[in-house]
């Protein structure tokens, strides 16, 4: 359950990663499983895109995954059962319960008034703060406890990445209001 003040928080990608066999022939698998793409001349894993839910999966010989383009947990079970039950349509033998964790949620987050940027870099002076307009037109804060990264702009958007649970990226989010609202 989002918090009120916490509604503007949007899920935009989940990436989860882990093991679901011992071992994966990829070439076979290509053959097999129609939207799975192999050319390990670019890349060592096979590329297999699901419609529903929208997941793309990085699948390795030795039985790893990496899954992308989630936004919720019921599109990542739905998702990884789908990618099992092909997998083991295609001849593969996976384990019966795949060890497969989320390891970052990226998030978006209004908060709905301007950000002065440069009085954000010149009051909190902190090391974990990287602010070069430059090149990029965001300040990247690097959060401590919980390790959270958040992209600050001035529209007052920001991008939060690097949390394993919502609750992570919540008390990130937190910390951060804490500290914005020091300097307003």
């Amino acid at each position: 359950m989002v918090e009120k003040r916490f509604e503007s928080l949007k899920i935009e990608n989940i990436v989860a990663s882990g093991v679901i066999a011992d071992a994966i022939d990829l070439a076979g698998v290509s053959r097999k499983v129609p939207n799975c793409e192999l050319n390990t001349k670019r890349f060592p894993g096979a590329v297999f895109r699901l419609e529903s839910p929208k997941i793309a999966s990085l699948i390795f010989s030795s039985g790893k995954v990496v899954l992308t383009g989630i936004r919720n947990r019921q599109n990542l079970d739905d998702g990884l059962a789908k990618i099992i039950g092909t997998l083991k349509s295609a001849g593969v033998e996976t384990y019966d319960e795949p060890k497969v964790a989320i390891t970052n949620i990226v998030c978006s987050y209004d908060m709905g008034t301007k950000i002065n940027l440069n009085k954000v870099v010149i009051t909190l002076n902190l090391e974990n703060i990287e602010y070069e307009p430059e090149q990029f037109p965001g300040l990247v804060y690097r959060i401590q406890d919980p390790k959270i990264v958040a992209l600050l702009f001035s529209s007052g958007k920001i991008i939060l990445t690097g949390g394993k649970t919502m609750e992570e990226i919540q008390r990130g989010l937190d910390f951060l209001e804490h500290k914005l609202a020091t300097i307003r």
